[in-house]
Formats: structure tokens, sequence, C-alpha cells
């Protein structure tokens, strides 16, 4: 069962990985259009930078999922590895209640703010709710969340998750 759950993990971390990697083409490629249209063509066009600034939050949010899984996150671990073994056990059972917290936290309130939100209009796009723009958080809860269970559980993803595949290759 272990197994299976880090392999579900495995292919939500790529899922994760894919989805943030599209995020950010697609805003590459749209804010080059609206400064093509505002200086080149002189008529500014109003989607661009909302539509970037929606990606942008998809991206940080799906892609912070990916990166606490992968442990490629900001961390200050010279106090953890200043101390003794069990000194250390217990400051890493504090941070995972501490991430445990914060997962269930984005994920209850901010699918409470989605659901609050979801029925107003974003000005520059009347079609789109403004809870989708909300939506990242309560998935990021949840997602970390998963990533979180799987390092409690199952420990750090071995070395040769598919995390590890995109280091350089050494010079032969």
């Amino acid at each position: 069962m272990k197994a299976s759950y880090v392999r579900a993990m495995e292919a939500l971390y790529l899922i994760c990985v894919v989805i943030a990697g599209i995020c950010m083409v697609v805003m590459t490629v749209i804010i080059p259009i609206g400064v093509f249209y505002r200086y080149a063509l002189n008529s500014a066009l109003a989607w661009p930078e909302p539509a970037a600034t929606i990606l942008m939050i998809y991206f940080s949010f799906i892609g912070g999922a990916a990166v606490y899984r992968a442990n490629a996150h900001i961390a200050v671990v010279a106090l953890i590895d200043a101390v003794n073994e069990k000194s250390r056990q217990v400051m890493k059972a504090i941070i995972y209640v501490a991430m445990l917290s914060v997962a269930v936290f984005m994920l209850v309130y901010g699918y409470d703010l989605v659901l609050i939100t979801w029925h107003q209009s974003i000005a520059d796009f009347p079609w789109m709710p403004v809870g989708f723009t909300y939506l990242p958080i309560p998935i990021c809860g949840f997602l970390t969340l998963l990533f979180i269970i799987e390092r409690i559980w199952a420990g750090m993803p071995a070395a040769d998750s598919v995390m590890y595949k995109d280091h350089p290759m050494g010079l032969e």
C-alpha cells in the first residue's frame, strides 16, 4: 500500500510540475502580446495582464506544492543540524504539525473563500468567477497535505524519483 501511495504522489508531483510549467509558458507568451499591442500598435489590450496574474497565482500555488515534495523550498536547517538526534526528531515533529496545520487551514478556509466568491465575476473576464482565482488555495492545501502524509509515512522520495531526473549530467 505504501508503494502505491508513493507512486500516486509521484504522478501527482508530475501533474503539478506540468500545470506550473504550462502556466509559465502561457504567461511568457501573453505578456509580450500585451506589450506589442500597447507599444507597437498603440492599442492596449485589457486581458493580458489580469490573465498573467491569474496564471501566476496558479503557478505559485500548484508549483509550491511540488516544491514542497521535492524539498526544494527555502528552509533554515542550521538549528536542526546543530542539535542531537532526539531534539532533531522533536523539531521535525513540530514542523510536520505546523505544515499539516497550514495545509488544512488552506484547504478548509480556501474552500470557503472559493464558495463565497464563486458567484462574483472578474471585471476583465465577466464570464470567470472570482472564486476561480482563489481555487489554487484549497487545491494547494490538499496537494501539500498529501505530500506531507507521504513524507511522514514513507519518508523522502527515493533517489530514483522523477524529481531528481532533471539534474545536469556530469562531464566525462
